[in-house]
């Protein structure tokens, strides 16, 4: 499947922003998606996920913050962004995967999105 992060861009801290993944070439209804970042000089960590049913985890540096949902009929999964802070400054990406549990082995990633976010 072919996904497609967008969304991104500079805020003040405190402020939101709303990144969408979309999905082509295959519905993404029955598949699990995860949003990872990636900061400058750090590794690519996983920030939220949503199963194909609707569960969702959070990281402990999100949670509160981060809302993950899913609208199918738009073949996209969503990632609110609410009193964002500086440390969230990182390249945004999203990975679908038939189970959360083989997300960290999926291929199926989309390209980046930049998240930068100024105190």
């Amino acid at each position: 499947v072919q996904l497609q992060a967008s969304g991104g861009g500079l805020v003040q801290a405190g402020g939101s922003l709303r990144l969408s993944c979309a999905a082509y070439g295959r519905t993404l209804s029955s598949n699990a998606v995860g949003w990872y970042r990636q900061a400058p000089g750090k590794q690519r960590d996983l920030v939220a996920t949503i199963s194909s049913g609707g569960s969702t985890n959070y990281a402990n540096s999100v949670k509160g913050r981060f809302t993950i949902s899913r609208d199918n009929a738009k073949n996209t999964v969503y990632l609110q962004m609410n009193s964002l802070k500086p440390e969230d400054t990182a390249v945004y990406y999203c990975r679908s995967s038939g189970w959360v549990h083989t997300l960290g082995q999926s291929p199926d990633w989309g390209q980046g999105t930049q998240v930068t976010v100024s105190s």
